[in-house]
């Protein structure tokens, strides 16, 4: 079961599809790593102020969220959570498209390019 069937709130912090997790766990099988986390985390930047970050991570900081979806772990550190707090995480791969997308019910506004929000 994965933590996406769940219902959550706000609160509950970042919520990884399943297409996303599937996507994570074939990245790190390819990386032949299965020590990493994916760490999300804003940081200030772009035109409308904040940039999301998504990475792959060894280390463990003080005061990380940790979720788990699946067995892919997906860490945020405590001065993006309030930020990510209710955020989707997705992965799109159409002809038009292809990538994460988060959709995050805190930003206010965003971007023409879409990698930044306030």
């Amino acid at each position: 079961m994965s933590v996406q069937d769940e219902k959550t709130s706000v609160s509950d912090g970042i919520i990884l599809s399943d297409a996303a997790a599937a996507k994570v766990k074939a990245l790190l099988e390819q990386e032949g790593r299965d020590d990493l986390a994916l760490r999300v985390a804003v940081q200030p930047g772009g035109c409308s102020g904040l940039r999301y970050q998504l990475f792959f991570d060894e280390r463990s900081l003080d005061g990380d969220v940790v979720k788990d979806f699946d067995g892919v772990k997906v860490v945020t550190d405590r001065m993006s959570a309030p930020y990510l707090g209710g955020a989707s995480i997705d992965f799109v791969d159409t002809i038009e498209k292809q990538g994460f997308t988060i959709d995050n019910p805190n930003a206010t506004g965003s971007c023409a390019c879409g990698d930044s929000f306030n």
